[in-house]
């Protein structure tokens, strides 16, 4: 409940409305069309959420609401919320019992349709940007030039990793019906003559085999275990010696006790596909050097959520 109340918020742009300053019922009434009682319904449930203050009549952004919730801060949130959770992955939750019997929701049906597909990518690059950041400040790519960004989607991760390193360029490989908004963002970006977009299914398009760098980030989570190895083999084979591999997930600990966000995140990834595999940095470990990569690295990039996992394709066999 407390999850559509935020929704619905963002849906009616009350936190950016408030952003100037607070406001009391009516005027809000009026600017977004709802009936105020109904409004004051919401309202109140805001408050008592921490996203709103209220003093005598009058309402206000909470701190964080007014840094993350309104479209007038540089670090604005709201459509991670809007157009990825709430309109896509909160009602796929609904089929979650299918999926342990072994039902395919098919999630990433989303992405053949380039209407969906940019809902999709907007809002994932929203919630990606700021993981991408930190990823980039994890990892040492200023002697490399080129890297494969695998599943890239709206490309968040290349941008970070090219305004960070200099003489870095990126190829997006992702489904062609994502190519627009990842190429917006880029352009957005001023990075369109150092990140290019190879369109295709990631299990089938040919990957270039002169990578010094491939990053692979919250795929494995969203794929069936077996399908794992050959992803993987692609990888190595894509890299040059000496090259890295960057793999970054939701992983819970090696004890498998949690965390919960990740933990929820991987229940998740059976909506994706319900073959998913329950990532753990030793399970993803193993799998990498199975594959023949040497140097195996662990990094928490997001807390609680998110790994990343550094690794080398060795110079000679």
């Amino acid at each position: 409940m407390g999850s559509k109340a935020l929704f619905v918020a963002l849906e009616l742009d009350l936190f950016t409305r408030l952003s100037s300053g607070a406001k009391t019922v009516r005027e809000l009434a009026d600017e977004t069309g709802i009936e105020q009682r109904r409004l004051a319904t919401l309202l109140t449930a805001c408050v008592s959420l921490g996203l709103l203050s209220k003093t005598n009549d009058r309402y206000i952004n909470a701190p964080a609401a007014q840094v993350y919730l309104s479209r007038n801060s540089s670090k604005y949130f709201g459509d991670y919320y809007r157009f990825q959770i709430d309109r896509q992955i909160y009602p796929a939750f609904e089929h979650l019992g299918e999926a342990l019997r072994g039902k395919r929701y098919q999630f990433y049906n989303v992405t053949q349709d380039e209407h969906e597909a940019d809902y999709f990518i907007r809002a994932q690059h929203a919630g990606s940007m700021g993981p991408a950041v930190v990823l980039s400040r994890q990892v040492d790519l200023a002697t490399d030039r080129k890297l494969l960004d695998v599943a890239g989607g709206s490309g968040a991760f290349s941008i970070a990793l090219c305004q960070r390193f200099p003489n870095l360029t990126s190829t997006i490989l992702d489904f062609p019906t994502v190519k627009s908004a990842a190429e917006r963002f880029v352009a957005e970006a001023g990075l369109q003559e150092r990140i290019q977009f190879l369109p295709g299914d990631a299990f089938v398009v040919e990957w270039p085999d002169d990578s010094d760098v491939v990053l692979i980030s919250y795929l494995l989570s969203a794929v069936a275990a077996h399908a794992i190895p050959g992803l993987l083999q692609r990888a190595f084979n894509s890299l040059l010696p000496g090259g890295k591999l960057l793999l970054h997930d939701f992983m819970v600990d090696d004890d498998g006790t949690g965390p919960a966000p990740a933990a929820l995140w991987l229940l998740c990834g059976l909506l994706c596909d319900p073959d998913a595999v329950l990532l753990t940095p030793r399970v993803v470990s193993d799998q990498i050097s199975a594959v023949g990569f040497v140097d195996i690295e662990s990094f928490e990039t997001i807390p609680t959520i998110t790994r990343l996992i550094v690794a080398t394709k060795p110079r000679s066999n």
